[in-house]
């Protein structure tokens, strides 16, 4: 059986996992920005980008849809290594060539670096810490620098060459292999003879953690796609769009913080109130767009609502299982939650064949909020919590 964790480990391990979360999301966050402007600078079209996009986000959804087997075959440490490998490579790749060829296979190996890194982190996360929200806690806001600070640096390289930009994401992410490296070596997950592989979504508490994914990944899907163009067609300049994003972003770093503080007996009333905010927020945000102070409101509710959706969603799944089912587990929730964040913008794109922008994305936002439903479920599998 894995073990639990050991007083002793968490200090040896607070370094190297904060190294490792802000370093790789920092290289990623270069990365984010650097390869789209690399493509343009290179003469593809916007329609060819949103293909090569497309691409990352299918390899990081089908890899997570393996990484439950394949955490009983490698260590969660082992894939935060490789995570930092496989993006030096892909970003270095990129900076060296922008051939088709060479392109697509850079956004491929992000992908996979993507679910690689953050299905093994939180993994590990929840494995070190005797509280899974407070563990993943601390790796969300770990995170919080590389992914805010990511893309100005990659903007300001880019000044100079996408291409210098790139290859200072490489580096970074290779030197993120060290402290990877450094990390407490927990045993594989072990196959239970009782338990029946597959499906383990369906479990109580399980299915609340990956409907949250769900929902928060509509979010950030749709923050990433229609949140600006919706402000941008209700009149809102360049400056505002900018600035209201980055409200919504801010807002769903202290949601994050929040969740850490939430008492162990509102578990179950953080996720609904959680997917409520997310959603319904979302589906208010649309006819207000044209009122930033209102809009501003409407996407830092949301994003609070992500913010708290993030962290306790993979916290409720693992600890709906068994301890050796907790790599399974968090990496069903982040598969719930990429494929949200693929899909969701794909089916906006569908609803404007029948309605305009803006009640499709009232519409969205409901839909967004439904997963509020399973609240009394997990109530009753956490015990009244």
């Amino acid at each position: 059986m894995t073990p639990g964790p050991d007083d002793r480990r968490l200090p040896r391990d607070s370094l190297p996992t904060w190294l490792c979360t802000s370093g790789f999301s920092l290289s990623l966050g270069m990365a984010s920005v650097a390869m789209p402007l690399l493509a343009l600078q290179a003469g593809y079209s916007g329609t060819e980008i949103g293909v090569y996009t497309a691409l990352s986000a299918v390899a990081q959804l089908c890899t997570r849809l393996v990484m439950g087997p394949a955490m009983r075959l490698l260590p969660d440490r082992d894939f935060i290594v490789l995570a930092a490998a496989l993006l030096a490579v892909s970003s270095g790749l990129a900076a060296v060539s922008a051939l088709p060829i060479c392109f697509g296979l850079a956004q491929l190996l992000q992908g996979i670096a993507r679910a690689f890194f953050w299905t093994g982190s939180q993994t590990h996360a929840v494995r070190m810490s005797k509280s899974s929200v407070r563990g993943l806690t601390a790796l969300n806001l770990s995170s919080t620098a590389g992914l805010l600070g990511g893309p100005v640096l990659a903007g300001f390289l880019t000044e100079a060459s996408p291409g210098r930009a790139l290859l200072c994401a490489a580096l970074i992410a290779t030197v993120v292999m060290w402290p990877a490296a450094r990390l407490t070596r927990l045993p594989v997950f072990e196959q239970l003879e009782d338990r029946r592989p597959g499906l383990i979504w369906t479990r109580p508490g399980v299915d609340a953690g990956c409907w949250a994914g769900v929902t928060a990944g509509a979010w950030r899907g749709l923050l990433s796609s229609y949140i600006p163009v919706v402000l941008t067609h209700a009149g809102q300049g360049p400056s505002m769009v900018g600035g209201l994003v980055s409200v919504a972003n801010a807002a769903s770093l202290a949601g994050t913080g929040l969740a850490g503080r939430v008492p162990e007996r509102w578990l179950s009333r953080s996720f609904g109130l959680g997917v409520l905010a997310t959603g319904l927020s979302i589906a208010a945000f649309a006819p207000l767009a044209a009122t930033a102070l209102a809009a501003g409101a409407a996407l830092a509710a949301s994003g609070i609502g992500a913010g708290v959706l993030q962290t306790v969603g993979p916290a409720v799944a693992s600890d709906a299982v068994h301890p050796e089912e907790r790599g399974e587990a968090i990496a069903a929730a982040g598969t719930f939650r990429a494929a949200s964040l693929f899909l969701v913008p794909l089916g906006v794109a569908g609803l404007l064949a029948v309605v305009p922008l803006v009640p499709a994305l009232m519409l969205t936002g409901v839909l967004a909020a439904t997963p509020a439903g399973y609240t009394p479920r997990l109530r009753r599998h956490l015990g009244g919590r």
